[in-house]
């Protein structure tokens, strides 16, 4: 960097909402209005810069998380660096925004001024609450038809339990959105000239004064209720001046009781440059935000580290990609603590590897700047690390920390993919093992009978994305089945079994014995091992055995040959040969005993259900909603979003296969939907008893 920016001048910011809510719009503004680029590039257009990618801009979606550093100078004078992620709105990709909220100190979630908050408006927003990311909100799209700003204020209440403080209001709507009203200073801002670079600031119209002057009183009154000394004046009869206000919203918007909300229109060049201003006085600096904390990674003694650059150095990668360029293997990470500069070594915690910083970048998008040194509270790319992945944390070699990791959802959609040549098939390998280095929610398996291998994503988009990018990125090609659906397997109720493998040929023959009991573990908390043998009933050294042929087992699927999930089992009983004994008895013992409990503990085979979410006309609604019930849907409300209707049920996944043509079919062309995973159910039994069927010809 050029220059050093003091920490209380940085933010850490990303762009997250629903799909095409218009957050790359949003973001190709920023980078126009803070000098970064000179033209603006336009989704549209395949041209915006932060979608860099071919199929980003084909597609006309963000499906990569893009970072860039860029720097605005407020009204005040005072300039500040802005360390930006523009993160996609499809539910495929929401990997991006989890590690990218993990990392980021603050928000700007976008709303579609039309639609207002939207599934993934919600799923984001969550996201967001679990990483206690403070948010400030900017309703987007006015310029359109159906926009209404009060109506998206008040999804923001009903559906997110939020609490907006209304920091704008609008002056006209749709076509006639002419500019925006400052409640904070009580002025009347319209944009013109070249992209809206030119600002007016003047006397509000006379005909909005009323509904101005209600909805600043109304903004006081909110702001007090979190602000004790404001509280006093306003009780008091008395108005807060403007200087007092700014910091009592800034406190408010970082501890999140509060939420400022602004509008404009992207597209139209109109309220962006309000909402840097707002970025720059509201959201936190990495001074802002409570210091982390981590362990020792020997004695798991809990370590604080604060955001200065004199504390030993740590850091989280939160993104790896491949360089198509050939450069190897870029990560990105957020630096905590301390300095880390280029040429040095690290350990990476997580691993317990050394890692060599060989070359240091600041990232434009996909454009690379290089720089010597990373501080704390900044973000930056390395060139260099082998053994480094999503996750993981690096650290001073002499005072290691470890952070804590980056959770992701599981897979729901499988498809079959098979090299179209034999020159294809060691090319493959090697593409799936980058891609699946980048994307934590990729994994790919292959059979070892059939040789058959199968990629499981989140969703039809996604995996089409993964095979398109292995033929333009890694050249080659391959063959897909149709996807399928990753269900589950679990039990229902308590039991106990006893495995016992005895073999006897000739010599040192085979022993291993062992007693357990499980039972049902809590929704998503997957397999827990208990250990209770006393008495040395089976020896210390083969508990691990034991363990392995349960966990290996279960992985393998006992009803219909689909992972197991939420058991706990405990091992309480059991008996050894002095000679004969083995770990691999032991482990088939415990294989033995786990498929005979399962076998009484009423197993059962899961299906992922999905959250839908359909948008049509009123006059499509009727054929909409039986269509879902044949699909054996639950529909949950039928809500009016703008001139259309929205229709929201729960389907099971792989009912939802070929909608969007039959969809299509239904509305002539009028109707879109958007869905993600919401929990796994119970399949009903005729299905199940269809699936385990097949799968166990």
């Amino acid at each position: 960097m050029s220059k050093e920016y003091p920490l209380h001048d940085i933010r850490n910011i990303g762009i997250i909402a629903h799909i095409d809510a218009g957050k790359t719009t949003t973001s190709e503004r920023v980078l126009y209005y803070t000098g970064r680029t000179y033209k603006i590039g336009e989704v549209h257009e395949g041209a915006a810069v932060m979608d860099y990618m071919a199929q980003e801009q084909e597609r006309g979606i963000t499906i990569t998380a893009a970072a860039t550093t860029c720097f605005w100078k407020t009204p005040e004078g005072k300039e500040i660096q802005i360390n930006l992620i523009d993160t996609p709105g499809h539910i495929d990709f929401t990997v991006e925004v989890q590690r990218s909220l993990r990392v980021l100190d603050g928000g700007v979630v976008v709303f579609d001024g039309v639609a207002g908050v939207e599934p993934q408006s919600e799923t984001v927003w969550r996201q967001a609450d679990k990483y206690g990311v403070p948010r400030i909100c900017f309703v987007n799209k006015l310029d359109r038809t159906g926009a209404s700003l009060e109506r998206c204020i008040s999804m923001i209440v009903d559906r997110l339990a939020a609490k907006p403080l209304v920091m704008q209001l609008n002056v006209g709507l749709e076509s006639d959105f002419a500019g925006i009203i400052d409640l904070l200073k009580m002025e009347y801002v319209t944009f013109s000239g070249d992209k809206g670079t030119e600002i007016t600031r003047g006397p509000i119209p006379a005909s909005h004064q009323a509904a101005a002057k209600a909805a600043r009183e109304k903004m006081i009154e909110t702001l007090a209720e979190t602000n004790d000394d404001l509280m006093l004046k306003y009780l008091e009869g008395e108005t807060p001046t403007i200087e007092e206000m700014i910091p009592a919203i800034r406190d408010a918007t970082i501890k999140r009781k509060l939420f400022p909300v602004f509008c404009g229109s992207a597209l139209k060049n109109k309220g962006v440059q309000l909402v840097l201003d707002a970025v720059a006085a509201y959201l936190p600096s990495p001074l802002d935000v409570p210091a982390t904390t981590g362990i020792h990674p020997v004695t798991e003694q809990p370590i604080t580290r604060n955001p200065n650059s004199k504390e030993p150095f740590s850091a989280l990668v939160f993104k790896v990609i491949t360089d198509p360029t050939g450069m190897g293997k870029l990560a990105f990470f957020r630096v905590y603590s301390g300095v880390v500069s280029q040429g040095e070594t690290v350990i990476n915690t997580s691993k317990g590897k050394q890692e060599r910083i060989s070359r240091l970048f600041q990232m434009h998008a996909n454009k690379r700047e290089p720089i010597t040194s990373v501080s704390a509270g900044n973000i930056g790319v390395s060139q260099g690390l082998k053994d480094s992945i999503t996750g993981d944390t690096l650290s001073d070699i002499d005072q290691p920390i470890l952070l804590e990791k980056i959770s992701f959802p599981e897979p729901v959609v499988k498809i079959s993919v098979e090299p179209k040549t034999t020159v294809d098939q060691d090319k493959m390998g090697k593409a799936l093992r980058a891609l699946s280095d980048e994307d934590p929610t990729l994994h790919y398996a292959t059979d070892a009978e059939t040789g058959q291998t199968t990629l499981a994503g989140m969703g039809e988009l996604h995996l089409d994305v993964i095979v398109d990018r292995m033929k333009r990125e890694y050249n080659v090609e391959v063959k897909t089945g149709r996807p399928s659906v990753a269900y589950r397997e679990t039990i229902t109720k308590a039991a106990a079994a006893r495995g016992t493998f005895k073999r006897q040929s000739g010599g040192k023959g085979q022993f291993g014995d062992c007693a357990i009991e499980i039972e049902p573990n809590e929704t998503g908390k997957g397999f827990l091992f208990l250990n209770e043998i006393v008495g040395g009933a089976i020896p210390r050294e083969y508990i691990p055995a034991v363990e392995k042929g349960i966990k290996e087992a279960l992985d393998a699927g006992i009803i219909a040959g689909y992972p197991m999930v939420d058991v706990k089992v405990h091992l309480v009983d059991g008996s050894f040969h002095e000679v004969d004994s083995s770990e691999m008895a032991f482990k088939i013992a415990g294989s033995f005993a786990i498929k005979e409990a399962v076998a009484k503990a009423r197993g059962v085979v899961m299906e992922p259900i999905m959250k839908v979410e359909v948008v049509v006309p009123e006059a499509y609604t009727g054929s909409v909603v039986g269509n879902l019930n044949s699909r054996r849907g639950a529909i949950h409300s039928i809500e009016d979003r703008g001139n259309a209707q929205a229709v929201n049920a729960d389907v099971p996944l792989s009912e939802m296969f070929g909608y969007a043509t039959e969809l299509r079919g239904m509305t002539q062309g009028r109707g879109n939907f958007v869905m993600e995973f919401n929990h796994y159910a119970q399949l009903p039994k005729n299905l199940a008893d269809e699936l385990i069927g097949k799968n166990t010809k």
